[in-house]
């Protein structure tokens, strides 16, 4: 089913943004239908995080529109969750597991707002589904990697938002965690929620999403999932920089966040 037959949660037309006097992205038109599962790829410095944080408000468009849930960017703020990458955030900061998690009802009750049974219960809910509910009194800075990430996806489902914007969510984590947190966008977008996540690993793209973003500055391809294994994509994408390697998969040379090879063909 195409995005012109199911309800749009985001539509960008001719978005332009960037820091500086330099555009990170320029003439971006993209439409993520409501339920879709989506990851954006692409080299550094192609836009996928100034694209989120667009989406999400928290940064000025330099020219074109973009609506979220069917209304301009921060109408519907409440409804929409973002989760930075985990080098933007300060990991010193004194807070706990529960308290980082708690944040994600704010939108709901306020900064002054007083956490309710319901909101109790969402936290506790999501720290649940995340593993995490046993060490919700631990600080956050004592966590691993992937169990802080763990706790920042904890946060943004007790938000229970409609969609969800997510920087890198399974860069830096190991195998297991990786598919604990696949499984839980996947849920989710199977209840509906709109999940739109940035990755540097080709073979999670192509294996748990439904559809992919290449993205270099500009929108190369949006289509179904299997089209990070396609060379001419990846060509397109990342400049031409790859290296075949014996039985039909590819390197890329200029990411070094990226580990894993791209096979091509299928399983």
């Amino acid at each position: 089913m195409t995005t012109t037959t199911r309800t749009l949660a985001i539509s960008i037309k001719g978005l332009t943004a960037g820091y500086g006097e330099r555009a990170a992205i320029t003439e971006v038109n993209l439409d993520l239908a409501a339920g879709s599962l989506t990851a954006i790829f692409g080299p550094n410095g192609g836009g996928k995080s100034t694209l989120l944080k667009c989406i999400a408000g928290l940064m000025q468009t330099w020219a074109g529109a973009i609506e979220v849930l069917g209304a301009p960017v921060g109408v519907h703020a409440t409804r929409v969750a973002y989760v930075p990458q985990a080098e933007q955030v300060d990991w010193s900061f004194p807070v706990s597991v529960d308290e980082v998690v708690a944040m994600g009802r704010t939108p709901r009750i306020g900064p002054l707002g007083r956490i309710g049974a319901a909101d109790r219960a969402a936290i506790d809910e999501a720290l649940e589904r995340v593993e995490m509910l046993n060490l919700a009194s631990r600080q956050i800075g004592e966590l691993s990697g992937g169990q802080r990430r763990r706790v920042f996806i904890a946060r943004a489902l007790a938000a229970d938002p409609e969609i969800y914007l997510l920087d890198e969510p399974v860069t830096g984590v190991d195998p297991v965690t990786q598919e604990k947190i696949m499984n839980i966008l996947d849920a989710e977008a199977a209840r509906g929620r709109t999940v739109i996540a940035t990755t540097h690993d080709l073979a999670c793209a192509a294996q748990r999403f439904h559809d992919v973003v290449a993205l270099a500055g500009r929108v190369v391809v949006h289509g179904a999932a299997q089209l990070v294994l396609d060379r001419e994509v990846l060509e397109k994408t990342y400049g031409g920089h790859l290296v075949p390697l014996a039985g039909g998969g590819v390197v890329l040379l200029d990411d070094p966040h990226h580990q894993h090879g791209a096979h091509e063909g299928h399983e």
